[in-house]
């Protein structure tokens, strides 16, 4: 069994060689230009990783590290007047250390392999993408991001403070970073598909993490671009699906006998989404929505922590509401706690339908006056990103999948 692994483990980095040598093969060149490293030199590297750590460990691996490196010198050297580069080098590199954990682990060794075979064979691409494509507003954007995400938002604390404890900077961190995500994802989308579609599918993927950051976001878009208006207004209005789909999902994970009773306003609701987007979505020729868009910023940092805070005093409103009122009523609750998010109050409405405190032929008025008040909450923030122009067109959406998903109460088998 031992000598099997073993084998299996030898023939992993004798793959993981041949694949990348094989990359490079292609890239050799010939004559003077030719690189020194090919297929045959990558395969016997990575094998040479292998057996160097069975044989010797860490220790010997380190001595052929070294020995390697005076190879690679020479031969770099020997080419320096021609400005070789030094890819396949580190390439080499890189293979006789996937070739030692190959050792313990295989299967990690051998999905980097894979990764790095396709960073090798991108690389027109990636330099094109680099020089031609991205432009220094979106590098600037990007590195915000990141150091947003990875440096801030883990040193954040994560408790309540502030009045009522309804501020958590962990929150407002996630949210910022969220709205600046959103952005970039809607960014990335119309660079790829253009303004038609893209649009309308990033708003769709980033409805997930909030629809009503996606709104901001799309808002923010339309004051740059007003040729795109309504594009990007049926695009905020599609954001409302992911809304509607994580309800679903919430309340079927909960208690699944719940949706029996809100199937109606949520195919309403749907229908409702899709006939009103398409209209504003195609009303347009197509030449006037795919005309090519301007090349700025990835997102706007301003909107971000202008949208973050108000959600913030929405919930500081919302905990204030429930600390006078207590539990004097479910709906005066799902008001008030909708306006920020429908989510946590559909969670909390099944939960109470699922302990009994609640029958489920009464959870379809308290959801939908959650949904209600957060699509004014959505509504409000249409008109401060994005003006009188982008609100004139998203309110209507919003307003109509309301009604819509109301008048789905009437609808037969809703009554019992």
């Amino acid at each position: 069994m031992t000598e099997t692994l073993a084998f299996a483990n030898a023939a992993a980095a004798l793959g993981i060689g041949l694949l990348v040598g094989l990359e490079r093969e292609r890239r050799k060149g010939e004559g003077d230009r030719r690189d020194s490293a090919g297929l045959r030199t990558f395969a016997i590297t990575s094998l040479l990783g292998y057996v160097t750590v069975q044989a010797g460990g860490p220790v010997l691996l380190g001595f052929m590290t070294l020995a390697l490196g005076a190879l690679v010198t020479a031969a770099y050297c020997r080419n320096l007047d021609k400005d070789p580069g030094i890819t396949s080098e580190v390439a080499l590199f890189a293979v006789l250390g996937l070739g030692a954990l190959c050792v313990s682990a295989p299967a990690l060794a051998t999905a980097i392999g894979v990764v790095m075979v396709g960073l090798l064979a991108s690389r027109q691409p990636l330099h094109r993408f680099a020089r031609s494509q991205l432009s220094a507003a979106e590098l600037r954007d990007g590195l915000v991001l990141l150091i947003a995400a990875l440096v801030v938002l883990p040193l954040a604390p994560d408790r309540f403070l502030g009045p009522y404890h309804a501020i958590n900077l962990r929150t407002i961190c996630t949210l910022t970073v969220m709205l600046m995500a959103v952005g970039a994802l809607g960014h990335v989308a119309v660079r790829t598909l253009g303004t038609r579609y893209g649009y309308a599918l990033g708003a769709i993927a980033s409805g997930f993490a909030s629809a009503t950051v996606t709104i901001a976001a799309m808002g923010d878009i339309a004051e740059k671009q007003p040729a795109s208006l309504k594009v990007l207004s049926a695009a905020a209005v599609l954001s409302n699906l992911a809304t509607l789909a994580q309800m679903a999902l919430i309340l079927g994970a909960v208690e699944p006998a719940l949706l029996r009773w809100m199937w109606g306003p949520l195919l309403c609701g749907v229908v409702m989404i899709l006939i009103y987007a398409g209209l504003l979505m195609f009303a347009l020729p197509k030449g006037q929505v795919d005309k090519p868009i301007r090349v700025g910023g990835a997102f706007s940092l301003k909107l971000a922590l202008m949208v973050t805070l108000t959600m913030t005093g929405i919930t500081v409103l919302s905990s204030a509401m429930l600390d006078v009122f207590g539990q004097a009523g479910v709906i005066v609750t799902a008001i008030f706690s909708g306006l920020a998010d429908a989510h946590a109050s559909t969670a909390s409405i099944a939960s109470l339908a699922k302990a009994g405190l609640l029958p489920f032929a009464g959870i379809a008025v308290p959801v939908l006056m959650a949904l209600s008040s957060n699509s004014l909450s959505k509504c409000v923030v249409a008109w401060l990103s994005g003006g009188r122009g982008f609100a004139g067109y998203v309110i209507p959406g919003q307003v109509l999948m309301t009604l819509a998903m109301w008048a789905g109460m009437l609808l037969p088998g809703m009554s019992g």
